[in-house]
C-alpha cells in the first residue's frame, strides 16, 4: 500500500503536466469561441435584418404591382380616349372639309348672284333711258317715267288716255302707247302690268259700277291697244285694276285727285334666271 501510493507521488508532476494547457492555447481558444458567439449573434441580426428588407421589398412589390395594374387600366382608358379622339378629328376633318367645299360652291353662287344683279341693274338702267326717250315728247302733266325697286314705272295721266268717266283711249293716248310699245317690243324677258288707278270720288254709270269696275276696264282698254294695235305680245302684259286704293295724292285737292287718276305701266325684267339660282343654292 505504501508503495502504490509512493508510485502515484511519483507520477503526479507528469499527470499534472499532461492537463494543463498553456495561457497561449487558453487566449486562442476564448476567442476563437467568442469569435464564434459574435458570429452567431451576427448572423441572427442579419438574418433579422433581411427578413425585415425581405418584407419591405415584398410589400414594395405588392406596391408596385398594384400601381402597375392601375397604370396598365389607365392607360387601357387613354387608350380608348385617344381611340376616340382621332376618330372624332377624323369626322371633324371631313365634316370640316365638306364645309369648306360647300363655303366654295356658295362663294362661287354669291359670285354669280351679284354679277346677275349687276346686269339686272345695268338692264333696268337701259331700259329706263330708252322709255325715257321714247316718251320725250310727253309733258309731266301727261306722263312721268322713273324707276323704284327695279321695275320702271310710266304713270299716264287720265287726260292724256281717256275722256272723263269713259275707258276708250283717245288719239294722244295711243300715240305715247305707240311710243312706248317700240321700246317693249325689243324686249323679250321683261314682264309688262297695266294698273287702273281712279281718285275717291265715288262713279256710277250704266257702264262702270264703281271705281274699281272703271279702273280694270281703262287697264284692259290699254292692253288691247298695245296688243292689237302695236303687236306686243300678250303674253308678257297683265292688266289689273286698283280702283281709287293706291292714291299718290291727298284726294282732298283737286290737284291730289289729278294725279291720282292715272293708268300705270310697269316694266320688270323677268328674274327666273335669278330666283332659280337661289332655289338651287337653298
Amino acid at each position: 500500500m505504501k508503495r502504490r501510493n509512493l508510485l502515484l507521488l511519483a507520477c503526479s508532476p507528469l499527470l499534472f503536466t499532461s492537463c494543463l494547457v498553456t495561457k497561449k492555447q487558453y487566449h486562442w481558444s476564448e476567442r476563437g469561441r467568442m469569435a464564434a458567439l459574435f458570429s452567431r449573434d451576427s448572423l441572427a441580426d442579419l438574418l433579422a435584418t433581411s427578413r425585415s428588407e425581405a418584407d419591405s421589398l415584398t410589400h414594395d412589390k405588392n406596391a408596385l404591382m398594384k400601381d402597375t395594374a392601375s397604370l396598365n387600366k389607365s392607360l387601357r382608358s387613354y387608350k380608348g380616349l385617344l381611340a376616340n379622339s382621332n376618330h372624332e378629328n377624323e369626322r371633324l376633318n371631313s365634316q370640316n372639309k365638306e364645309l369648306n367645299n360647300q363655303l366654295g360652291q356658295n362663294q362661287q353662287t354669291i359670285l354669280e348672284l351679284q354679277n346677275m344683279i349687276k346686269e339686272q341693274n345695268q338692264r333696268v338702267k337701259a331700259l329706263l333711258d330708252n322709255v325715257k326717250n321714247a316718251l320725250n315728247g310727253f309733258s309731266s302733266d301727261e306722263l312721268t317715267v322713273h324707276e323704284e325697286g327695279g321695275k320702271v314705272y310710266v304713270a299716264m295721266s287720265d287726260k292724256l288716255l281717256f275722256e272723263s268717266a269713259s275707258a276708250n283711249v283717245n288719239e294722244q293716248g295711243k300715240k305715247a302707247l305707240g311710243k312706248l310699245s317700240e321700246v317693249l317690243n325689243k324686249q323679250t324677258d321683261i314682264d309688262v302690268f297695266i294698273e287702273g288707278h281712279t281718285d275717291s270720288v265715288p262713279i256710277r254709270t250704266p257702264i262702270f259700277k264703281d271705281n274699281w269696275d272703271l279702273s280694270v276696264i281703262r287697264a284692259t282698254s290699254v292692253v288691247r291697244i298695245l296688243t292689237d294695235d302695236y303687236q306686243v305680245s300678250p303674253l308678257q302684259i297683265q292688266p289689273c285694276g286698283r280702283g281709287e286704293f293706291r292714291p299718290v295724292a291727298d284726294n282732298q285737292t283737286p290737284e291730289g285727285r289729278s294725279r291720282n287718276r292715272r293708268t300705270e305701266i310697269i316694266i320688270a325684267p323677268k328674274l327666273d334666271k335669278l330666283y332659280q339660282m337661289l332655289n338651287e343654292a337653298q
